[in-house]
């Protein structure tokens, strides 16, 4: 049979569909280990190939084989590959998918004895991605010789990227078979940044802009959903467009030359083109941005070139754009648990005062600086804020609890709970010193010679006059005025200036 022509005739979509009846059919409530070997027999079956296996990524890192066709039944939960390790790990690593007609004479080839995989010489695989994170890698074989065409790596790369979400859903293997599988970062880890306003903080991570998750994989008509697409990414030049002439206004905190570049990058011709390939694939719209953005938050995270790592910011940024524009959706208010820790790459001023004051706990910042307008917001609500944290949403899931340490300048992702009760008692401790001086509040300003001395506050945002009453300060001794310019979308108008300096003035 000539290069894979069972899928390239009918394409990935009916493969899917397989897999998902079968996971759904009599055998769907069989054991795990039943269900992974059902798929890699359909994938097989439908590839012409000899071999397909699916590696997981343990907790250790370890790639092990989890299911198989063709090779040795024995291997399955017994080989384990270090990270790095054989053309599996080479895949895991890279992030991207491996083509060779003859594996054996690669230099990262590693041999197995009791996989049994000898005679096997045309080897292809495709990282298993969730998050930009390689979870596994999806392996097909055939003895031949041969290489596999754009075609077949497209398709195991579309087969790949729904198995990733079926994996990390539970819906192929339980949560507790998962238990030890590392579909999402779980250890705890420590990143050292730099403290961009003072205080110490813990609570659940909110990401800023959160990527929207596409619900439905697989189209029911490709040639409608190319066309959702392609108006899709028309109306996101629109938009870019308008904000540039400002007929919609400007976006908070984002300079008119990163909308340039944001536009630069709408009319990208391989980002386009690899999400119109995506969709022709047979996935829906949504998945197809949801595919592209992995494929190149793995591919520019390995850069060392650190204005190259930047651009995957630019195209992450215009995925989640043109996502909320299929979904309809307008950012506004979010609901926020009471104890939210928000995350961004970086951050307006007008950004962060959108966000409810009374549930923002503290605030990490990929970038920025403490001279930043964000992080002098933060410092004037009291908000805990660590930024320089290089590598911090990659390292993040929604709702992960993390601590804030405006202190040292440093983030602890899912801290162990001796951490968590470390931080409790230091933060104990902080409140205690404010008890202590909240009882000074009042005591006359008198030098030990009696000399009396004024004690003012500074000002400059509204927020700030809360505040009066607790610092027992007699007034203000400096008010920030262009504090109003920095958050402020637009120029302040002459009546808002004057409602906000009556404000003051009355209290």
């Amino acid at each position: 049979m000539v290069k894979g022509a069972a899928v390239t005739a009918r394409g990935p979509r009916l493969l899917l569909r397989q897999i998902r009846e079968a996971l759904a059919g009599p055998g769907g409530g069989a054991p795990a280990q039943n269900r992974l070997n059902m798929v890699v027999r359909i994938i097989a079956r439908s590839m012409v190939a000899e071999v397909c296996s699916i590696y997981l990524r343990r907790a250790s890192g370890e790639l092990e084989l989890f299911a198989t066709e063709g090779l040795n039944p024995e291997a399955v939960h017994n080989t384990r590959l270090r990270p790095g390790e054989g053309l599996v790990g080479e895949v895991a690593r890279t992030a991207e998918p491996l083509s060779l007609s003859d594996a054996q004479s690669h230099p990262s080839f590693s041999y197995r004895p009791e996989t049994g995989e000898d005679p096997y010489h045309a080897f292809l695989g495709a990282p298993l991605l969730r998050g930009g994170r390689a979870i596994g890698v999806l392996v097909v074989q055939n003895r031949v010789a041969r290489r596999y065409d754009e075609e077949e790596i497209e398709d195991i790369q579309t087969i790949a990227m729904v198995l990733a979400e079926t994996v990390a859903s539970g819906e192929l293997l339980a949560l507790e078979e998962l238990r030890d599988v590392e579909v999402a970062p779980h250890r705890p880890e420590r990143l050292r940044g730099q403290k961009f306003a003072e205080g110490l903080s813990f609570g659940r991570a909110v990401l800023h802009e959160a990527p929207i998750a596409p619900e439905q994989l697989l189209a029911d008509d490709p040639v409608a959903e190319e066309v959702r697409l392609k108006a899709a990414l028309e109306g996101l030049r629109t938009s870019i467009d308008a904000l540039l002439e400002g007929s919609q206004g400007k976006l908070g905190g984002t300079p008119y030359e990163v909308l340039e570049t944001y536009r630069m990058f709408a009319d990208d011709r391989g980002w386009n083109r690899s999400l119109e390939e995506a969709v022709r694939s047979g996935l829906t719209a949504e998945a197809a941005v949801d595919r592209v953005r992995n494929e190149h938050r793995a591919r520019f995270a390995n850069a060392r070139d650190p204005y190259i790592r930047e651009r995957l910011h630019d195209f992450e940024d215009l995925a989640n754009r043109l996502l909320r524009l299929m979904a309809g959706d307008h950012p506004g208010q979010r609901d926020l648990p009471d104890d939210a820790i928000l995350v961004a790459k970086n951050l307006g001023p007008a950004d962060l005062l959108e966000y409810p004051r009374h549930k923002l706990r503290g605030l990490l910042l990929e970038e920025g600086s403490a001279a930043a307008h964000a992080a002098i917001v933060a410092r004037a609500l009291q908000i805990p804020c660590v930024g320089r944290l290089q590598g911090l949403r990659d390292r993040l899931t929604e709702g992960d609890q993390v601590i804030v340490d405006g202190e040292t300048g440093e983030a602890y992702l899912r801290p162990r709970p001796d951490m968590l009760a470390a931080v409790e008692s230091r933060m104990a401790v902080r409140a205690q010193q404010r008890a202590e001086f909240d009882q000074l509040r009042d005591t006359p300003a008198v030098t030990k010679d009696g000399k009396r001395i004024m004690l003012l506050t500074n000002a400059g945002l509204a927020v700030d006059l809360e505040n009066l009453d607790a610092t027992g300060a007699e007034g203000i001794g400096l008010f920030r005025t262009e504090f109003q310019f920095m958050v402020s979308d637009e120029l302040p108008r002459l009546d808002s200036q004057t409602a906000l300096y009556k404000l003051v003035l009355d209290a």
